[in-house]
């Protein structure tokens, strides 16, 4: 199957939870998972591309490495700390990253204006040098979402045909 790439921005950690969920799931689709709690763009650059070589090794079907950010967005629409260098380097970036598929995972508030703004932001961003977006956004409203964890998975499992493209 496909290796993904999952990319958590967390300021309480609760968004860390959900993606260990999806990390989980994912598994029992046999993906190949990579887990970023704190991301780092060389680090997940390497691990998309390494991974998806020795896939193409050892597989007939060429697989296209495959992303999901998982943020929460903290105050006024900001991208919690331990994303911030990510995306300030994937801004930057002049690797070709036209390959790169992604889902959006957004976490969130909706009583705040700016509900998973970190997450649109960054989906956006990642369109705009060039990756592809496979699904829409999935925004979990934490005000109305009693099981965050499960919500996540029950729409990885519901996408899963997608992941493997």
């Amino acid at each position: 199957m496909s290796s993904v790439q999952i990319i958590v921005g967390s300021m309480l950690g609760g968004t860390e939870y959900v993606a260990e969920a999806c990390e989980e799931t994912l598994n029992k689709l046999d993906h190949t998972v990579d887990i970023h709690l704190k991301p780092d763009l060389k680090t997940v650059i390497n691990n998309t591309f390494h991974s998806n070589n020795e896939q193409n090794n050892d597989s007939d079907l060429a697989q296209n490495p495959i992303w999901i950010i998982c943020t929460s967005t903290h105050g006024a629409g900001d991208y919690p700390d331990n994303i911030k260098q990510f995306v300030s380097d994937l801004s930057n970036c002049d690797q070709d990253l036209s390959t790169v598929t992604f889902l959006t995972i957004g976490i969130g508030d909706s009583s705040y204006d700016t509900f998973c703004k970190a997450a649109i932001d960054l989906s956006n961003l990642l369109i705009s040098i060039g990756c592809k977006e496979i699904v829409q956004i999935k925004t979990l409203d934490m005000s109305e979402d009693i099981d965050p964890e499960e919500l996540a998975q029950q729409w990885i499992s519901t996408n899963k045909d997608l992941l493997s493209i």
